[in-house]
């Protein structure tokens, strides 16, 4: 099937699977088979390897030719055709922001990909594993719903490293029975997950408000090092005795002992984490909610993707409050992006 022209749900309706009220061969609930997967980023990358390796059949959809060899030695069957996943009764994304999601669901004629609406089959459903707006999420649910599919909202929390070790925090929400048939797949994928309703949007709400509570805890810890930075104090020693007594949080200890150290390298880069603040800020004013912490992240993001560090990773907020009070890191920029 050529990726230049949708894909009609009537041409692939007769597709083999397992039938419903049968257990997959892979152990998966009724109905699975084969799962599509786009999204290969670092984090979808370790998530879609998580599922093959569990006993998952997973066709990855990549753009680009030359990432095929490196999905294969993972367990993956990649693709560049969008069209190879329509037969699959599950496709999961795991997109970076609102316009990717969007344009994997409703397609775009202009270079040829055509929409997981139109292609796949009623019955099937889409995973969104995206951080995105609750806005989309409510269009991209109601889209799937006028084509007979399902939809689940499933955001999560953790890095890659956490991906890679099925440590990811998951908050799904959908139409039950839709998310108890994910669940296999999600557990697979993190250490638990979180159900919050029948409403898919109110997991990204979550999502986003969770990124802001961590992004503040960064924005915070990065103050307080600086202070500790310019009165000769030690920040390892700091940030021990902190997360040894009243802040043991998986946030500050994990962020802080890398603000500590300088440890600035690519995870999380600020573009994203920009995008995930200015929709949080839109949540908020939209509820009537005032988010001046928040509002001081924005601008420190802004400030620290114009000052060149867009490509390192969110705890670079500490970089940022550093050289506002004068200092610069005792490890070169260069290398705290290895």
């Amino acid at each position: 099937m050529s990726e230049h022209q949708p894909i009609s749900p009537l041409a692939i309706a007769g597709s083999s699977g397992n039938s419903p009220g049968q257990q997959g061969d892979d152990g998966v609930q009724p109905g699975v088979g084969e799962i599509g997967f786009i999204g290969l980023g670092r984090m979808g990358t370790a998530m879609a390897a998580n599922l093959a390796a569990s006993g998952r059949r997973v066709i990855a959809y990549v753009r680009r030719p030359d990432q095929i060899g490196r999905l294969e030695v993972l367990g993956l069957r990649p693709t560049t055709n969008i069209g190879g996943l329509l037969d699959c009764k599950i496709v999961i994304s795991m997109l970076p922001d609102d316009d990717a999601v969007r344009d994997i669901v409703f397609g775009r004629e202009d270079i040829g990909l055509c929409g997981l609406a139109a292609g796949l089959m009623p019955g099937a459903f889409h995973l969104s594993m995206s951080t995105i707006s609750t806005a989309a999420a409510s269009l991209l649910a109601s889209e799937h719903a006028r084509n007979g599919q399902g939809y689940v909202a499933a955001p999560v929390f953790g890095n890659p490293d956490a991906a890679k070790a099925r440590q990811l925090f998951i908050v799904a929400a959908g139409v039950p029975a839709d998310v108890e048939r994910c669940r296999p797949l999600l557990d697979s994928l993190g250490q638990r997950t979180f159900g919050i309703g029948a409403d898919p949007q109110h997991a990204n709400l979550v999502k986003l408000l969770g990124n802001m509570m961590s992004a503040t805890a960064l924005e915070m810890m990065g103050e307080v090092v600086a202070v500790v930075r310019k009165r000769g104090l030690d920040p390892q020693s700091f940030v021990e005795i902190m997360t040894g007594t009243m802040f043991s949080g998986r946030a500050h200890r994990i962020y802080g002992d890398k603000i500590a150290k300088q440890s600035y390298a690519a995870g999380f880069v600020l573009p994203l984490v920009l995008k995930d603040v200015r929709l949080a800020l839109a949540e908020a004013e939209n509820a009537g909610v005032p988010m001046p912490s928040v509002s001081v992240v924005r601008d420190r993001l802004i400030t620290g993707i114009a000052r060149g560090h867009g490509d390192l990773d969110w705890t670079a907020l500490a970089l940022i409050a550093g050289e506002e009070a004068g200092l610069y890191p005792t490890l070169s920029v260069n290398s705290a992006r290895v």
